[in-house]
């Protein structure tokens, strides 16, 4: 019996929007009203860590209170239905795993995480409640938020690119492609290789050859994996 084609799915901040989660905007350079250099730094965390706390906090407790919507359920939906599926995100929320799927790489961290200060194999779940200063790590520093803050590496950019190569059909959700090195991973897909991107902008941001499907996540992905599911394949012709 043929594998199942692989459907990797590259999801950014419009995704979740539609949850309720505001998300950080380059247009304007805040982040719910914040300078990123304030509270998504190494600088701003040395500068300041009980502000970056404070924010991240306040952004862990909105994340716990939405709830995953229709594009993330219909994703989870096609992989319950014996499609193989893998999401890589730039959210750092846990929506993707709340409604159900459990491929999910977090190219950016994950809130609901802290990781120590000097090791950042040292990660521990925040099943409730946020960190403090004087919260330390098994080896006495100071725990801050698992989140890939700007000006520092992605430790998994690799293993994306690798997911990226693997694609069957790249669908992008809800992403401006501006943010690097997230914005280059189009560039590890097989020159035949499918890609569509939805968004309400998707015309004015889909690259040559990304098949632009102007609307909101919550429609446009129900919409197409509808049809996959019919189908019983990736294709969309």
């Amino acid at each position: 019996m043929a594998a199942s084609p692989h459907l990797v799915v590259f999801t950014g901040s419009g995704i979740s929007a539609e949850s309720g989660i505001k998300t950080f905007r380059a247009s304007d350079g805040l982040w719910e009203n914040h300078p990123v250099e304030d509270v998504a730094t190494p600088e701003a965390w040395q500068r300041n860590p009980q502000q970056v706390l404070d924010f991240y906090n306040q952004r862990r407790e909105q994340i716990r209170r939405a709830k995953p919507n229709a594009a993330h359920k219909a994703l989870a939906g096609l992989e319950q239905d014996g499609f193989n599926v893998s999401i890589i995100t730039q959210n750092i929320d846990d929506l993707h795993e709340r409604a159900g799927s459990h491929n999910v790489l977090h190219l950016h961290g994950e809130i609901l995480k802290a990781r120590s200060s000097v090791d950042e194999r040292m990660r521990y779940p925040l099943l409730k409640g946020g960190i403090e200063l004087g919260n330390v790590c098994d080896k006495g520093s100071q725990l801050r938020p698992d989140v890939v803050w700007f000006g520092e590496s992605v430790p998994l950019f690799a293993e994306a690119c690798d997911l990226v190569s693997q694609a069957d059909f790249l669908l992008v959700v809800g992403t401006s492609l501006a943010v690097m090195p997230a914005a280059s991973l189009l560039s590890y897909i097989d020159y035949d290789t499918p890609c569509a991107l939805v968004d309400p902008e998707a015309d004015s941001l889909s690259p040559p050859g990304v098949l632009a499907i102007n609307t909101t996540a919550g429609e446009g992905v129900p919409a197409l994996v509808n049809r996959w599911k019919q189908q019983g394949n990736l294709l969309l012709s």
